[in-house]
């Protein structure tokens, strides 16, 4: 029995090896396997995060934005409110006397004080070449008196303030 024995075990020995080298290979084909989903993991954890934080970034700048022009608001604003108080005290008082006239002439240059400080600036005149991206053509008129497509009266005043135009100029232009 012990001949019988040994011989089983080399039997097993030799069956065995080509095994062994099976799993070694299979065990390195996972580990490869294993390293890979790892790392798969981890690169879809950064994509996640670079999401979030991008999305974090949208978000802020947006509120951002938004503090920026309600802060732009009330930068105008408080700059108005003492027009609006001197109207206010105009309203109340009596319009038939001299001081009424007066103090709306002071509104009025109160008004102009702060589109100059605001850096506001009208956008036609009399004369001035029409030009359709500041200018709005409500009539138009025949006057040889006039150069070709000249604005021939202001009907409501345009402003821009730098490059942007807040409102268009409605203007009568000739010929």
């Amino acid at each position: 029995m012990s001949e019988n024995t040994e011989n089983k075990a080399v039997e097993t020995e030799e069956t065995v090896s080509p095994k062994k080298e099976k799993k070694a290979k299979v065990s390195k084909k996972d580990e490869e396997i294993v390293k890979l989903k790892e790392e798969l993991e981890s690169e879809h954890n950064l994509l996640l995060r670079t999401a979030a934080e991008f999305d974090n970034y949208k978000k802020r700048t947006e509120r951002e934005k938004l503090s920026v022009a309600e802060f732009a608001k009330a930068n105008l604003l408080k700059q108005l409110l003492p027009v609006l108080d001197n109207i206010d005290r105009a309203a109340a008082a009596d319009s038939e006397s001299a001081d009424y006239t007066k103090g709306i002439e002071l509104i009025i240059k109160q008004l102009l004080s702060l589109k100059e400080k605001l850096e506001i600036k009208e956008l036609a005149a009399v004369g001035d070449t029409f030009d359709p991206a500041l200018h709005e053509a409500v009539m138009h008129i025949e006057d040889e008196s006039l150069a070709e497509n000249s604005i021939a009266a202001v009907l409501q005043q345009g402003y821009k303030i730098g490059d942007t135009v807040i409102r268009p100029a409605m203007v009568q232009v000739a010929n």
